[in-house]
């Protein structure tokens, strides 16, 4: 999970009440959540939805509020739905959901993912166990299927930043490459970068490294 500036102007339709779905609003969302699924993470998928983070159970207030609506992929939203009322919400100021969610990437394309409360606050953790969820469970064909192809996708992405630092402590590695490496690392940290958290917890837990990267990680990009 990642952090989110939501900016303050509202669409127009939400102001009108007119259709929480409506282009203005998708399209506000697609920006501010970086064209991201706020839960897994996943980039531009193909089935979206516009997610009520409390759900409105006919409320119109909650319905057409700006601040209650996210970008989410559907699959996500299965899981979700009125269930996990009680998670982390990613576009509080206050709440680094990042630091909170310690997400492990899979050593192989077919390992488990671990994801893991760092607090023992009930929302960290129920935040902690949906995520875990969307990504190993596997009690029915289609969960089966997809959880082996967000392992293999989070897993590519994964090895690139393995591929940088693997370069950078090369002792055999001539200093252009190793300064390469760095910049191609302070890129992958970007909170657009598909799976982020994954990307960014192996520099989280390296002393040395997130000396370097930090910065690059705590930047949080403020939507106009």
């Amino acid at each position: 999970m990642f952090n989110v500036v939501r900016p303050k102007a509202i669409p127009a339709s939400l102001s009108a009440k007119k259709n929480y779905c409506e282009k203005d609003v998708v399209e506000s969302l697609d920006i501010t959540f970086h064209g991201k699924c706020y839960i897994c993470e996943t980039k531009e998928p193909l089935a979206l939805n516009v997610e009520h983070f409390i759900a409105h159970k006919g409320c119109t207030e909650k319905k057409f509020a700006w601040e209650n609506l996210f970008y989410s992929c559907a699959r996500c939203n299965n899981f979700k739905r009125h269930t996990y009322d009680d998670i982390l919400n990613c576009t509080d100021p206050n709440i680094d959901v990042l630091k909170l969610i310690r997400h492990t990437p899979p050593l192989t394309p077919y390992s488990d993912i671990i994801i893991e409360p760092m607090d023992a606050d009930p929302k960290t953790a129920r935040t902690a166990e949906l995520i875990s969820r969307i990504f190993n469970e596997d009690d029915t064909g289609n969960k089966s299927v997809v959880r082996v192809q967000l392992r293999k996708r989070v897993y590519k992405r994964y090895a690139k930043v393995l591929q940088h630092i693997n370069t950078y402590i090369d002792e055999d590695e001539l200093q252009d490459s190793k300064l390469r490496a760095i910049e191609h690392l302070k890129a992958l940290m970007d909170v657009e970068q598909e799976y982020s958290a994954f990307l960014r917890w192996p520099i989280l837990d390296s002393p040395e490294l997130y000396k370097i990267l930090g910065d690059s990680i705590n930047r949080h990009k403020i939507v106009d």
